[in-house]
């Protein structure tokens, strides 16, 4: 029986691990044991600090809110109770950016959470839910917003809408001509 050699294997995935650990200190960017070693535990640290990246943003969002609702005499436990009493839902990412950027529009909202808490934005709510249901209003939607999503589909895709308008000829065609046919016969 030969002697199996997996010299090129072995290169190969030494080098993979030698290269996630370039920048590394000392021995821990040449020497592949010790190198090992410290890309296992990075990769464990990269996982877990993606997991707690989430939560000191919400933390940070957390106290940005707080301090700007301080400022304007409320709690930021009122605040986030009163909005969700109002039935206005907005996240703390958005509050956070309202404190930081716009501190008029986050002072309506701390009346809306006002009103919120003392139960007359429910009221008002039902009111007006039952004097005038929601009406659709449609937009008028440009050349350039579909011409847009058409960019976004793949050939195959175009060539089928080409073909359920019924134009003939676009096997041929790229891409961009596609496009342009089928704004011209949905313009027709």
């Amino acid at each position: 029986m030969p002697r199996v050699k997996n010299g090129k294997v072995t290169r190969a995935r030494r080098k993979k691990i030698l290269k996630l650990a370039k920048g590394y200190f000392g021995s821990k960017r040449t020497l592949f044991r010790t190198a090992n070693e410290q890309v296992m535990r990075s990769l464990n640290y990269a996982y877990r600090d993606r997991k707690q990246k989430k939560r000191n943003f919400r933390k940070l969002w957390i106290s940005r809110i707080n301090a700007a609702a301080k400022l304007n005499n409320y709690k930021y436990s009122l605040l986030i109770s009163g909005l969700a009493k109002a039935g206005l839902e907005i996240n703390r990412k958005m509050l956070a950016d309202l404190a930081v950027t716009d501190m008029d529009a986050f002072k309506a909202l701390i009346e809306v959470a006002k009103k919120g808490n003392a139960g007359e934005m429910k009221a008002a709510a039902k009111v007006e839910t039952k004097k005038a249901p929601a009406k659709k209003v449609e937009k008028e939607v440009t050349r350039e917003e579909v011409q847009a999503d058409l960019e976004a589909l793949t050939v195959a895709q175009l060539k089928e809408i080409a073909s359920q308008l019924e134009l003939t000829g676009v096997s041929a065609l790229k891409k961009a001509d596609l496009i342009e046919a089928i704004l011209d016969a949905q313009a027709k």
